[in-house]
């Protein structure tokens, strides 16, 4: 990987993962190409490979997700008791009480409050760093940055080719991975020089549209370098293309290309630019019918999550028109490898028997504990007596608070001005203590 490694993405936490998944993807591509003599290049046949692989693995953590869930919905009665039975208490004494109620229910049932996002720490950044990786393809694939190299040195090997790169990207609109834009094209290709200047142009050439590729030999760009154009052009549509669709171009580009020109066989082709977000919209929903729906009673929450479920979908539907099309099947692959994987998920969690599964929860946390050097019933006594000292210490402060009140009042009385309604009210006191002590 080390040819490669300048036009990969760099992110402090995201890279080092992303190198590392493409480091897979590439032995996934080779080994392919190995295997069939040389006949099968695909990226796309690499990207689904890779995304079942990933799936696969991190099947157990969506199997605990699941079971998490499953057993949150079965403790949220005894959770909504506590909370309704502290409704109304906002004092320290009783939300600390609250607190060590709720702590042990969470034991009783095996489960951490932190349980379901410590998975999705886990998952979110394996998945985004393989979203890095089919954005920018030649970055991690070797075979695929090398059927570049004979266009790459001719290219700079021509006259004032800087310019007519930059006039290649202002003519079709579109970036690269590595950050080059039409307006910041020529700083970065003037300042840069060796692998970085190469790596700089390979991305072009690989975001380049198809219409760009037509118009690449033309006069207006590098008229002289026709064969080599031609050579890398037919090598691109061996490995990178998708039922004709090449993978670096996005839906909406296919379609207003096809559309403007209209060559034969254009109806097809912007139907099947149609089919990629169509087929992303379609699978996440199938999505969506298979995860089970959280059931706590709380209808602001049901709500939020139903409009979730209908817009998550429809941004999917949409964006997939403005990016790669590699990026749209992936969306798809993936899609469609989770719902397989939930619908023997659902059936795994709807023969399982919870109070078995408490129990052996239960059992690891009292090994845990155990290891910890904590006896069995060391945090339910702590919980009983901070409880207890929490209460006698609610009751000496209300005990106090009363002394002190009473002795105000005493002090009032005794001060009382004369002919208030005080100085008469001791008035009579005073009359009956003589009267009962004759």
């Amino acid at each position: 990987m080390s040819g490669i490694v300048l036009t990969a993405y760099s992110g402090s936490i995201l890279g080092p993962i992303a190198k590392f998944l493409g480091w897979i993807m590439n032995g996934i591509y080779n080994g392919i190409s190995q295997l069939t003599g040389g006949r099968v290049e695909s990226v796309v046949l690499s990207i689904v490979i890779i995304t079942v692989i990933i799936y696969m693995c991190l099947l157990p953590l969506t199997i605990k997700q699941q079971k998490f869930s499953k057993l949150s919905q079965k403790m949220q009665p005894e959770m909504q008791a506590i909370q309704a039975k502290y409704k109304d208490k906002k004092d320290q004494a009783s939300m600390a009480a609250m607190q060590q109620e709720t702590q042990l229910l969470y034991e009783k049932y095996g489960v951490s409050p932190m349980g379901s996002c410590v998975q999705m720490l886990i998952q979110m950044p394996i998945l985004f760093a393989l979203y890095r990786v089919f954005y920018n393809i030649p970055a991690y694939l070797g075979g695929v940055k090398d059927s570049f190299s004979g266009l790459v040195d001719q290219i700079q090997q021509t006259s004032g080719y800087q310019d007519t790169l930059v006039s290649l990207m202002n003519k079709f609109s579109f970036s690269t991975s590595s950050g080059l834009t039409a307006s910041n094209a020529a700083d970065k290709l003037a300042n840069a020089s060796g692998d970085t200047l190469s790596n700089y142009i390979v991305d072009i050439l690989y975001k380049l549209p198809s219409k760009g590729w037509d118009a690449l030999g033309t006069k207006d760009f590098f008229p002289n370098l026709t064969d080599a154009i031609d050579s890398t052009h037919s090598a691109l549509q061996h490995f990178n293309y998708f039922l004709g669709l090449n993978i670096s171009d996005t839906p909406l580009a296919i379609i207003k290309s096809y559309f403007a020109d209209k060559p034969s066989h254009w109806v097809l082709f912007i139907l099947l630019a149609v089919l990629i977000p169509v087929l992303s919209y379609l699978t996440q929903m199938l999505n969506i019918k298979l995860m089970p729906q959280a059931t706590n009673g709380n209808d602001q929450m049901a709500s939020q999550m139903k409009t979730m479920n209908l817009l998550m979908p429809l941004m999917s539907f949409v964006i997939c028109f403005t990016v790669p099309v590699g990026l749209g099947i992936y969306w798809i692959c993936s899609a469609l490898v989770r719902g397989i994987q939930q619908f023997f998920v659902n059936r795994h969690i709807e023969n399982l028997d919870l109070d078995e599964v408490m129990k052996q929860n239960q059992e690891k946390a009292k090994k845990k504990r155990e290891k910890m050097g904590i006896s069995e019933n060391y945090i339910r006594d702590a919980a009983s007596i901070k409880t207890k000292s929490i209460d006698s210490k609610a009751n000496i402060s209300a005990s106090a608070e009363t002394e002190e009140k009473l002795e105000k009042a005493a002090n009032l009385k005794a001060n009382a001005k004369a002919g208030s309604l005080a100085s008469k009210a001791n008035m009579v006191k005073e009359f009956n203590e003589r009267n009962s002590r004759k």
